[in-house]
This record gives structure tokens, sequence and C-alpha cells, in this order.
């Protein structure tokens, strides 16, 4: 290596503080592809659950009545790249962000339903703005300060547990049940009870591969595992012709077909790019409605933040004593850049994603693996048709393990004191029973909130949980207070 290298490399080590932190730039890139390979799922998913909603003029999101597929991808990675990067150049933080996963559902068939495309997109820009305010004010901290560090925990291993479950419901080994009132049971192994199909033995031997390599202590285990796993899928594919998933084709994979793409570069169009309109909801539907939907957008994205970098930190070791990590106003302050920016460029609200978890259990410890999440999301611009082979099955049995690394910090929770022990379950297995981390810390603090009250010791409760627990209760009671007040 010359010496100008060597003088780089020493600039990137103090500027990202990787060896202080116990990391090599090896690790960090390691870690960086393997987070994003587990969450590059979001740049297919979020086209396929905008894309086919329409707002109240019956047009799709990007213009028109055809779905805008393209459009839609192209402006997912833009700005999951370019807010992932400055989380990892301004916070130093191996976390990275994307469209969230439900609340980009909930625009989709809750808000734009209501009102146009751009209004939807508004609200979405105005949540953001108003989390930005909370946090440069100090309230998003304080509030987070107010949380009892055990029920912190909880909320690391309720995540944990979500993210396992969404490894195994997305490969298929884990199912919905369509209509769990004609069944015994909401959710079952496999299509029929027992496993069946190609994709759910490609999913089976990636989750033995990276256990086996984790436990070897193989260094890459979770970017080798989904290597190999996805080299496999393309096997199986060529021999047994799987196909997509449908209702028709119920064994097939998932997500992504594993095969090679018949272009590899393809040019971007960024048509919902600024499709957002500020003021246009509140003429729509009315201020109050339009109030009622700002809070349930900035409540979810609220609290799910707070949760997911948390845990990243506790599964890092990153920590301080108050357990929260390092540069947490940064941290903040680009997540609520990045809820407004995907508001702008018309893809929803972008937040931190718990799949970070995974690039963390490869060994990130600092914001260089964001960086490279980050550009590979932004290659993905270009490149959607080769991020498009990797099927979702050999990519989420990393999360399944990395669930169980979550999981290893329930020791830290007193279970024989009742004042902490009923809430932390309730946060834990409410996250993935619903399918929300919004829910489970809801839950969880209502709970303690109560508990307190009950018993006589009002004084221990900060004031600031207070506050939250009632507004959990609002948001858990959104729906009837929309319909009353409609």
């Amino acid at each position: 290596m010359s010496n100008q290298s060597t003088i780089a490399a020493g600039g990137i080590d103090r500027y990202f503080k990787i060896t202080e932190r116990g990391s090599t730039v090896g690790r960090e890139v390691r870690g960086g592809l393997v987070t994003f390979f587990t969450m590059a799922y979001i740049v297919v998913l979020n086209p396929l659950i905008l894309g086919f909603a329409t707002d109240e003029d019956g047009k799709v999101l990007g213009g028109g009545t055809a779905p805008n597929l393209a459009a839609i991808a192209a402006g997912t990675a833009l700005v999951a790249g370019l807010l992932t990067i400055l989380m990892g150049v301004v916070a130093n933080y191996p976390l990275a962000l994307a469209t969230g996963l439900g609340l980009n559902a909930f625009v989709a068939f809750s808000i734009a339903s209501q009102m146009t495309w751009a209004d939807a997109m508004g609200l979405v820009v105005i949540e953001g703005v108003v989390i930005l305010v909370l946090v440069l004010t100090g309230f998003r901290e304080a509030v987070f300060h107010a949380v009892p560090p055990q029920l912190k925990i909880a909320i690391s291993v309720g995540i944990g547990l979500f993210i396992a479950l969404i490894g195994f419901v997305d490969a298929g080994f884990v199912r919905r049940i369509p209509d769990a009132a004609n069944t015994t049971v909401p959710v079952q192994l496999g299509q029929t009870g027992q496993l069946s199909g190609w994709p759910v033995l490609v999913f089976a031997v990636g989750l033995l591969l990276v256990i086996a390599l984790w436990v070897r202590h193989v260094k890459g285990a979770i970017l080798i595992s989904i290597i190999i796993t996805t080299v496999f899928a393309f096997v199986v594919e060529a021999i047994a012709d799987v196909g997509k998933a449908s209702a028709d084709n119920p064994k097939g994979w998932s997500l992504n077909v594993p095969a090679w793409p018949d272009k590899i570069v393809d040019t971007p169009h960024f048509d919902t790019l600024g499709e957002f309109s500020l003021l246009g909801s509140f003429q729509n539907v009315g201020v109050v409605t339009a109030l009622l939907l700002v809070f349930t957008l900035l409540l979810a994205d609220f609290f799910d933040t707070m949760g997911t970098m948390t845990a990243i930190g506790a599964e890092a070791g990153l920590l301080g004593e108050d357990g929260m990590p390092p540069n947490t106003r940064r941290i903040l302050v680009v997540d609520s850049l990045a809820a407004a920016a995907g508001g702008a460029a018309g893809v929803s609200s972008n937040t931190s994603y718990i799949e970070s978890a995974s690039g963390v259990g490869e060994g990130a410890r600092t914001g260089l693996a964001s960086v490279v999440t980050g550009a590979l999301f932004l290659l993905t611009i270009f490149l959607a048709p080769l991020v498009a082979i990797i099927p979702s099955e050999a990519a989420v049995p990393a999360l399944v393990l990395v669930g169980f690394l979550m999981m290893q910090q329930v020791k830290g929770i007193d279970w024989d004191d009742l004042e902490i022990a009923i809430p932390a379950f309730l946060t834990i297995v409410l996250m993935p029973f619903t399918y929300s981390i919004s829910v489970g810390i809801g839950a969880g603090f209502i709970a303690y909130v109560l508990i307190k009250a009950v018993r006589g010791k009002v004084a221990d409760l900060h004031p600031l949980m207070w506050v939250v627990a009632a507004l959990f209760v609002v948001y858990f009671c959104i729906n009837p207070i929309t319909s009353w007040l409609s």
C-alpha cells in the first residue's frame, strides 16, 4: 500500500472511529453489504404496495391510471441511498433507512384513498418536519430518557422476535391464513400445516447454513450464506421452474424469482419526485381529520425509530450507561429528515430499518457500513434488474439469526418484578403478534403506567410517561375517534 493510501485509510479510520469501536474496514464493508441484501427487497416491495393503490380521483402514484412501478422503485432507491449515506457520515451509526413498511401501506390505503397522492405525501412531509422540531427541542430524547432501562431491553427483545417472524413469513416457512375465522389458528407451518415447495427448502438450507457458519465463527458468515443460498436458488429455479408466487402458484418464490435478467442496467425515471402538496389535505378532508392522520404517522414513526436505534446499539455494544447510543440527536435528526424526504420524493415516509441488525451481526459498528449500504442503494437506481435476482428466501435467514442474537438480551429483565415484567412481556409478544413495533411499545408503556398507578407509586413515574401513555391511548383509539368526527 502506498503512503498516500495509508494516509487515506487512516483518515477513514479516525473519522468513523473504526478501530476505537473494535471494528475493521473489512467488517464495515461486509456489514454494509449484508444490511443492503437483507433490506434491498424494499426497492421491489414499495412499488408493489404504492403502485397499485389509487387516490380519490382514481389515479396512481406518479400520474395516470397504469402502475408506475419503475418510477417508484427509482425514487425509493434514491431516497434510501442518500439518507443512509447521510446517516453514516453525519451520525456515524450503522443504521440504514428506507421507505417504512406499514407506514407505506397506511399512506396507500388509509390516506391516499381520501385525497390526492400529492395531498397524502404532503402529510408525510409535515409529519417529518414536526418530528424534526421535536428532536431539535430535545423532546424526543427526553421521552426516551424517561423510559425505564428494562423496558428499553424489552423493546430490543420484541424487535428481535418481530424480525425473526418477518424472516419466517417472507420465506413462506410460516404462512398467514387468509380467513382465520374459519380455522383454529391464525398462522401455520407452510401452506397446509406442512412445509412444501422449493423456495421453502432454499430458505431452510440458508438458515441451516448461516447457523453452521455462525457457530463456527466464520468471518462474513451472513454474507457468505446469502451468496451461496442465492446460487442454490438459481440452480433450483433452473431445474424446477418454480416461478413467482400467486393464487395459482402458492409454492412459488415470494418476491424475486432467481433468474438472470434480460438487461443488467436500465435508465431510471423519477416521476414521483416532488409529488406533494403541503396544505391540500387540509382543504380536502378538513383540518381535524388531517391533523389526526399526521398524528398517527407521527406516533408510529416516533417510537419505531427510538426502538430500532436502541436495539441496534444494544446488539453492537454501543449504548452508554443511560441506554442511549452515541450521537443520538444526530441519528434522530437524519431520521426526521428522511421522513420528510420520503414524502417530498413521493415514495412515503422513510425510517430506520431494523434489518440493519443483520449488518451489525456481521460486525458493523460505524457509519462506514451505512455509507456502503447507501452507495449500493444508489447503484440499484441503475441496476434494479440485478437486485431482483436475489430471492428473499436467500436473504431472510439472516433476520432469523439476528432475532436470536437480540433475544439474548432478555436475561437483563427482572421477571420477578411484576411492575416491569408484565409491561416487558406485553412489549415483547405484541410486536410479532401484531406485526407492529409501535403497538408493542404502546402496550408496554400503558401497562407500566397503569401498574405503577394502581400500586400507589405515582411518584416513581416520570411525567413524560403519563404524556406518552395518554398519546398511545389516543393512538389505539384513532379509528373510532376519526369515525366519530367524520
